[in-house]
């Protein structure tokens, strides 16, 4: 490609966006959607073929089909990890060798011996995470009383009382209830090997606790002996609640909160509480699965979710920041499909904010019982720059869902409003992921940008922009908990207090800018391993990747920069474009939980840079 130093930087910024826009067009589905692969590690895969095994309809096919993928994903070392060139991961290693022995390869073969010594090295399977080690318990394994209890009875608390299941964020709720169903059956299911190879022999270890950890350790102790011998016409009822719950929240494709945690132990706790596999609610639930895989050349692999909602609304947004007209068919086509997708009915969210009325979108394809404000401000943000009929009525529903759903501090999260009840961390049985869905600078900057076009005098916009400013980091930047991450948040914040009127030269912006030029690298790019969110040191350091180049550059531009930074920047995407218009980004630069579970939105890689060099060259 013939790069900025032969060609003016504008007249290579025209022909990287005329490309990348080509290629985006291209990928657009024929109902007017986009969506790109939402790629993750391979415990997808691996508890899919455990599932499968557990539920009897385990083929030979899918075995070695997942298999040859989880191979593939081995690192040299032996290992697995959660996220490209991470460090590697004990639980996903455990689980993927499981995988394997159960498609067949011998614990001799030499991937499975380097995997095996690597798994004890790091502790052995005394040391994975407890989801690892419950299903481990399905298959006799891992003894179910050395697990933390989590009794159905929880059904019983009311929404007011500390640990009901409301004081969870939504995917951890759709998680937990099933799995207190789960975990009141103990049931095992010997697989036809042991595990032994994976044992140290040494018990977990257990850090020492005090405060609220100790008096959860000393509940967990009071609820195995209650576990021992429950109050039988209590457990009948908790049961009966928990499963008409799980039931009532069945997504239409099949799915529950169209994420693989809920659905696979929500299929397990339903098959153990009597559904056949041939149940009606099995089956859209086995069969919804096939809607989420993904078969190559490299073998079969599951996403963990899908982003058609997200991943439209953001294509529209880049495509018009491009210059691309608003009655191009591909935006259209699009709008019409958004505007299918408005949620109409009352879901979880409703429990906290009972007198509003439903409106918003949500990330999927089928999860109208779980809308989220980060999608419903990016649709907002797409359809308010078109004119198409429906639009202006979906959007004021959209608002004001989105502007109801604020947390009392001003603030906004995904999924619920006021979900900050830390309590619900200290639960033994909370060592991964995020529980809780507390506000976020990015999803607070996105309601923010979006109330700010359409709401500008809003008093829910101004506490919004105040809980912003109150949330920046003493080094000028902002967490980022959806993506990787203070380039993510930074870069979401910044256009979004300009939008509301915050002026460029505020000390908020500046400080941010000066954070954003500091941390760009020696390329032009920028770049944040995932590592940040447990270690400080890489916060702002890592490789220089499209997506976050991109969050940078929109940030600069919102601020008013034409520095060397900006045009360093840009020439860093142009020479870098493939021939086809698109990037590469093998680094996961998406967060499901920060600190353990990550994500690569194949589609981050192009709609971000040609928002980022379309709104340059507006400016130019």
């Amino acid at each position: 490609m013939t790069t900025l130093e032969t060609r003016s930087p504008l007249a290579g910024v025209e022909h990287a966006l005329e490309s990348a826009c080509d290629h985006l067009i291209g990928l657009r589905s024929a109902e007017g959607w986009w969506k790109g692969e939402l790629q993750t590690n391979v415990t997808m895969d691996a508890e899919d073929l455990l599932l499968r095994e557990f539920l009897g309809i385990r083929t030979e096919p899918e075995t070695a089909e997942a298999a040859r993928w989880i191979r593939s994903e081995q690192r040299a070392d032996g290992t697995w990890a959660n996220f490209h060139e991470g460090p590697p991961d004990v639980s996903t290693t455990v689980e993927a060798y499981t995988a394997l022995r159960l498609a067949g390869d011998p614990p001799e073969a030499d991937h499975m011996r380097a995997a095996a010594g690597q798994i004890r090295s790091m502790g052995g399977v005394e040391a994975s995470r407890v989801f690892t080690r419950v299903w481990l318990a399905l298959f006799g394994e891992w003894p179910w009383r050395d697990l933390p209890v989590m009794p159905p009875e929880l059904m019983f608390l009311p929404s007011w009382f500390p640990l009901n299941i409301y004081d969870w964020a939504c995917w951890a709720r759709q998680t937990i209830v099933p799995l207190t169903v789960v975990t009141a059956y103990r049931p095992v299911r010997r697989l036809p090997f042991g595990l032994p190879e994976l044992r140290t022999g040494r018990a977990p270890r257990r850090a020492a606790r005090g405060g609220w950890e100790a008096a959860f350790g000393a509940l967990d102790k009071a609820l195995h002996r209650y576990e021992r011998r429950p109050a039988q016409a209590l457990r009948r009822a908790a049961l009966r609640r928990a499963v008409e719950w799980i039931v009532a929240r069945q997504e239409a494709d099949g799915s529950w909160g169209g994420i693989q945690p809920p659905w696979v132990y929500s299929m397990i706790a339903l098959h153990l509480a009597g559904y056949h596999v041939d149940h009606p609610v099995m089956r859209r639930a086995i069969r919804g699965l096939d809607r989420f895989t993904i078969r190559d050349e490299k073998g079969r692999r599951l996403e963990a979710c899908q982003s058609p909602v997200w991943d439209t609304a953001l294509a529209v947004n880049a495509l018009l920041d491009a210059g691309t007209p608003a009655d191009h068919p591909a935006i259209t086509g699009a709008a019409d499909w958004l505007l299918r997708e408005e949620v109409t009915r009352a879901g979880d969210w409703a429990v906290r904010k009972p007198a509003l009325p439903p409106g918003g979108w949500a990330f999927e394809f089928d999860n109208d019982g779980y809308p989220d404000t980060d999608d419903t401000a990016e649709v907002i943000l797409a359809l308010r720059r078109l004119d198409r009929p429906g639009i202006r009525p979906a959007v004021e529903r959209g608002l004001r869902w989105m502007a109801g759903m604020a947390s009392r501090d001003g603030g906004f999260a995904a999924f619920d409003a006021d979900n900050d009840r830390a309590l619900c961390t200290r639960l033994p049985f909370c060592d991964f992921g995020a529980v809780i869905d507390p506000p976020s600078a990015d999803v607070t900057a996105h309601v923010v940008e979006a109330l700010a076009k359409e709401r500008p005098h809003s008093p829910v916009l101004r506490r919004a922009v105040v809980w912003l400013l109150k949330a920046q980091e003493q080094d000028g930047s902002w967490f980022g908990r959806w993506g990787a991450n203070h380039v993510y948040g930074t870069g979401a914040v910044v256009p979004a207090l300009v939008a509301a009127g915050v002026r460029p030269g505020h000390s908020s912006v500046r400080r941010a800018v000066t954070w954003l030029e500091r941390h760009q690298n020696g390329d032009g790019g920028w770049g944040e391993d995932l590592r940040s969110y447990r270690d400080a040191t890489w916060i702002g350091r890592g490789a220089s990747t499209p997506s976050q180049t991109a969050w940078a550059l929109l940030a600069l531009l919102a601020a008013g920069e034409r520095s060397p930074a900006v045009e360093r920047g840009v020439r860093w995407l142009v020479e870098r474009q493939r021939p086809d218009g698109t990037w590469d980004e093998p680094h996961f630069t998406g967060t499901g939980f920060p600190g353990d579970f990550y994500i690569n939105y194949h589609l981050y890689r192009l709609v971000f840079p040609i928002s980022a060099l379309g709104r340059y060259r507006e400016l130019s």
